[in-house]
């Protein structure tokens, strides 16, 4: 056996660290590509403890891409409600049609094909391919991203750092690698707090916690977001939640949004832009 790479040694310690610690998750528990599609958009810029009892409630309503096809938007959108970016169960639904229409249902096993799906961008369609048919691509999030830029010492654009996280990928080993990395970033390499001292990886990092930390600088990064108190996707949720329990007027939807008239109407017209209410008179309902 030959000398092993500073890539091989990597695998081997990060493997070591995480394979038996891997976090219990119900999406960690199913190879069925529907329900890795629908729990890695719920888990886009929305944290694990959120996206947990929305997950199962969705998939127990909607198990396959046709039963979410074939309901109301609105009914999606009831059990969505919580999760935010209500855009994003709206996209779901659309990939769900696809699925069912164009592919009878089934899968397609190629990242290409899968972006022409409503919704699904570079990370999602590499997440599906890795966590339900355990193909070995790198599935570059916040926390790998985070991982990779600290090894090498210094911020990488996004064409780089899909082409270094591929190259790191143990062969057959696709699944695994995947989720080890994300809890890695996730639990110990973490953005505010990296457990440097005791990281199984220090020998082969190239930052080790010294000097400036190139990973807010690398693509991928989690950026702030606004202020959410009072902005218009705290008004646009309140007003989709009301709807929802049965609040149809803009006078009343005014009064929960806790925004002046003007605004209200503008981000109400918004939704019934965006397919996300419908508009009846002078009355709002959920698609």
């Amino acid at each position: 056996m030959g000398r092993l790479t500073r890539n091989d040694r990597i695998a081997v310690a990060l493997l070591k660290w995480g394979s038996d610690t891997l976090r219990d998750l119900p999406w960690r528990r199913t190879r069925n590509p529907w329900h890795v599609l629908v729990s890695e958009v719920m888990l886009q810029q929305t944290s694990v403890a959120r996206v947990l009892p929305k997950f199962e409630a969705f998939i127990n309503e909607f198990p396959t891409p046709h039963d979410l096809a074939s309901a109301p938007l609105g009914d999606a959108l009831r059990l969505w409600s919580g999760l935010g970016y209500p855009r994003r169960c709206r996209n779901l639904r659309e990939a769900a049609r696809v699925l069912h229409e164009d592919f009878n249902g089934e899968f397609p096993e190629s990242v290409d094909v899968l972006l022409t799906l409503p919704g699904v961008g570079q990370y999602t369609s590499r997440a599906v391919l890795a966590f339900a048919f355990e193909h070995d691509v790198a599935v570059v999030d916040t926390n790998v991203s985070r991982v990779l830029s600290r090894l090498e010492g210094r911020a990488l654009k996004a064409k780089e750092l899909q082409v270094l996280a591929d190259s790191f990928v143990p062969q057959g080993l696709g699944w695994e690698w995947n989720q080890v990395m994300m809890d890695f970033g996730a639990r110990h390499c973490t953005a505010r707090q990296p457990q440097c001292a005791q990281c199984p990886l220090r020998q082969l990092c190239v930052w080790k916690g010294e000097g400036v930390d190139p990973a807010p600088a690398s693509a991928g990064a989690s950026k702030p977001q606004g202020r959410f108190e009072g902005s218009d996707r705290q008004a646009r949720g309140r007003a989709m939640r009301a709807v929802a329990d049965g609040v149809t007027t803009l006078a009343a939807l005014t009064k929960t949004m806790g925004v002046e008239e003007d605004r209200a109407r503008t981000l109400v017209t918004a939704l019934v832009d965006e397919g996300l209410l419908v508009r009846s008179g002078k009355r709002f309902t959920l698609p």
